[in-house]
């Protein structure tokens, strides 16, 4: 039998007091919306208030009624406990107008795009049919927080939260949250992963600690709003952390988050970070955190010397993944010999001049062309400023120093053989050179073997 606490009392009483006042509120927005010429649209969630008109506009509350379910399904509540749950939304494109209707209160704070306070969000008209949406899920997804969890955390969590349920998708009346943009054709106006992107290049990324260290007001520009949206993505899809991670808003409302959040990934703390900085030096459209998800498990077996048993270990080398960890450790100042053999195919789209260092993919309308190569990648092709598709490969220590920057990020081009003499004594770990974000279509078989000489 589940026990009734003292909190779902009280929110059931309070629910039954404030539906009346909330009517009455209603009918009162009512008339003063009518007196400026401000349209109502009314859906099971939302109530929004506008001064705009066109069809993408009259879908606004049919999509955010879609979010409900999957806001419920996110923090684990129950829908159909929850089914007298609506907000007030006003989508302004005159804000002179709002202001005489009463509907931007004198100790609203001042906000470049949108507000949300209690059950009532505020939007000022944006440049995309995308971008409207994504702040009408990011504001509602504060509601939701706000008034069903009773807090959204501190700044970090809070917006990352707003902005990656934000993030979506909507075809064919389907909407999905959490989405990640597989192009820059998806999302008109986001601009998250550009921001991350420039930032890399202008180094200047930010650590996970200055994320989650972010006060209250850093939020009133845009680019901490990318970071906040990274962080949590890299938590919620990552095979390793997303169990721990979710269950993190249980303490939305406790002064102590970060502490504890600290606490709950204490023991892989140094991992994550490592991994945070692969993931925003690599950023790319449709960046796939579990397939670049990383084995740091220290290695043990060491290649064999040449005339014992054969004299190499064969290592299989996925071509849909990430860097992957080789089971070898290698010895710093000895002298290893690595060969790589097999044929596999890579998608790519956009048509990258020679040498070009940014992503693959820049044109969702051209169909993908798949390239076949062996290790040494192809050679017309490249990417990050190596032939897209050469094997590569790096060896990190065992225990590195905290805030270095990761040896993945420091990689040896193979191809189809080389000799590598490590700096440091380390695990070997292998990936071919392609966009995070187009892994998913690449097929075929890549075999190294490697022995010490």
């Amino acid at each position: 039998m589940k026990r009734t606490t003292f909190s779902a009392i009280v929110l059931t009483v309070i629910g039954g007091l404030f539906l009346p006042s909330l009517r009455a509120l209603i009918a009162s927005d009512d008339a003063r919306a009518e007196a400026e010429d401000i349209r109502k649209l009314s859906g099971k969630r939302l109530t929004l208030y506008t001064d705009l008109t066109g069809a993408e506009i009259d879908r606004l509350p049919a999509v955010f009624d879609r979010a409900f379910p999957q806001w419920c399904r996110y923090f684990g509540l129950d829908e159909n406990r929850h089914a007298d749950w609506r907000m007030t939304g006003f989508l302004m494109k005159d804000k002179a107008r709002f202001t005489s209707a009463g509907f931007l209160p004198a100790d609203l704070p001042p906000f470049p795009h949108g507000f949300s306070r209690g059950s009532r969000l505020w939007l000022y008209e944006q440049p995309s049919d995308y971008y409207r949406r994504h702040l009408l899920l990011h504001e509602g997804t504060h509601g939701f927080m706000n008034t069903l969890l009773g807090g959204c955390g501190p700044p970090w969590y809070m917006e990352g939260m707003a902005e990656y349920l934000g993030t979506h998708r909507l075809q064919d009346g389907r909407l999905t949250l959490g989405y990640m943009p597989r192009d820059r054709e998806e999302t008109p106006e986001w601009g998250r992963i550009r921001i991350i992107q420039d930032a890399v290049a202008q180094r200047r990324a930010l650590r996970l600690d200055d994320v989650i260290n972010m006060p209250p007001t850093a939020h009133r520009v845009t680019e901490p709003y990318a970071w906040c949206w990274a962080a949590v993505t890299l938590l919620d899809r990552h095979p390793r952390y997303q169990k721990r991670f979710r269950r993190m808003v249980q303490f939305v409302r406790e002064r102590d988050f970060n502490a504890r959040f600290r606490r709950l990934f204490a023991d892989d703390w140094r991992q994550l970070c490592e991994e945070w900085q692969l993931m925003t030096a690599g950023m790319e459209y449709g960046y796939d955190v579990t397939r670049c998800a990383v084995d740091f498990t220290p290695a043990k077996a060491p290649p064999l010397l040449l005339g014992e048993r054969l004299g190499v270990r064969a290592v299989a080398v996925a071509v849909d993944r990430g860097w992957q960890n080789s089971g070898l450790r290698l010895e710093s100042g000895k002298k290893y010999r690595l060969t790589a053999s097999g044929r596999y195919k890579i998608a790519a789209t956009s048509p990258l001049p020679l040498g070009e260092g940014q992503g693959v993919r820049a044109d969702a309308s051209q169909k993908p062309k798949v390239w076949w190569c062996e290790p040494g990648g192809v050679s017309i092709r490249y990417y990050k400023g190596r032939p897209l598709g050469i094997l590569l490969a790096a060896v990190r220590p065992d225990d590195p120093p905290p805030g270095s920057t990761s040896a993945l990020l420091r990689p040896t081009s193979v191809g189809l053989g080389a000799t590598i003499i490590p700096a440091e004594s380390g695990t070997l770990f292998l990936k071919i050179n392609d966009s995070p974000g187009e892994l998913h279509d690449n097929a075929g078989k890549l075999k190294v073997e490697v022995r010490r000489e």
